[in-house]
């Protein structure tokens, strides 16, 4: 397929909005804040982007994922390229992001500030609450959960286990 128009960086934003992220495929990279950068000089399309964590197992299946949707659109000319600074942030993460993750059952990243039971997680002071009913009353089960970027919780009022979004 060859692109009907000339590749924009406006166009090129909205069709990484339809870019998921294959381990919260809720999530688009751009909710997730990964794409750094995006750049068109005639043909030629470069989209940057910095893995939430270095050596993220998912960065490779996010670079493919953005070159098949670029090239489902005609867009030949493609460089997707790591950036690792500054390092990614959940500050970087969307609010929408965030709203999509309670509503998938994954409670989004917190800082210290919210009122509830804190927890201590990597030092730090958290308030963790269960995206299921939305009490504070729960629990860090393990540092690890399904995947690095997140821990596993419990809550203590519907007695559900999920997973938190680790802030860093």
């Amino acid at each position: 397929m060859v692109a009907t128009t000339a590749p924009t960086e406006a166009r090129i934003w909205e069709l990484l909005e339809e870019v998921s992220d294959p381990e919260v495929p809720v999530l688009s990279i751009l909710d997730l804040g990964i794409v750094r950068a995006v750049r068109v000089e005639g043909e030629q399309v470069t989209v940057t982007i910095t893995p939430t964590y270095s050596g993220c197992p998912a960065m490779g299946a996010i670079a493919t994922d953005i070159r098949l949707r670029l090239l489902a659109e005609g867009y030949a000319k493609l460089a997707v390229a790591n950036q690792l600074s500054p390092a990614w942030t959940t500050d970087w993460m969307s609010a929408a992001g965030r709203a999509k993750l309670t509503a998938y059952g994954i409670a989004p990243p917190v800082d210290g500030t919210a009122t509830g039971h804190a927890l201590h997680l990597f030092g730090k002071e958290t308030t963790v609450r269960c995206p299921l009913c939305q009490s504070a009353n729960t629990k860090l089960v393990n540092q690890f959960g399904s995947t690095a970027c997140k821990a596993l919780y419990q809550c203590q009022d519907c007695r559900e286990p999920f997973d938190y979004f680790k802030c860093h």
